[in-house]
């Protein structure tokens, strides 16, 4: 299984990254993009299984991003990992078709818990 981290930290994605890992899933290829433009051209060009999106970022945030993949008709399950954690944040990730907001900070057990219906350990 492919999965796409999309932050604008490499200290974070390497911090999620590792906490896929230390959740127990193990064997995934996971695929790395800086904002939501190199994320919406690794979508293209990676296919990944799952997306994993932070909110705020250059270029292009997580939300426009989240609205470009569902605009082209991208189905993959689509989560975000963001300290944005309000109820209208809540709603504007529903309301654009993510499947989950998992809130920064964040533990392996927490991601397991989230992730445990997307991938497979």
């Amino acid at each position: 299984m492919k999965i796409l981290i999309v932050d604008d930290s490499s200290v974070m994605r390497k911090l999620i990254t590792r906490s896929i890992r230390q959740a127990g899933f193990e064997g995934h290829e996971i695929v790395e993009a800086e904002n939501g433009q190199q994320g919406v051209d690794q979508v293209a060009a990676a296919k990944p299984d799952l997306i994993l999106s932070d909110w705020n970022m250059p270029v292009m945030n997580g939300i426009d991003f989240l609205a470009a993949v569902r605009g082209q008709g991208v189905k993959t399950p689509f989560g975000f990992i963001t300290t944005e954690g309000s109820d209208e944040m809540r709603k504007r990730a529903e309301d654009g078709g993510a499947n989950f907001l998992l809130e920064k900070p964040f533990t392996p057990v927490k991601i397991a818990n989230v992730l445990d219906q997307y991938i497979t350990k």
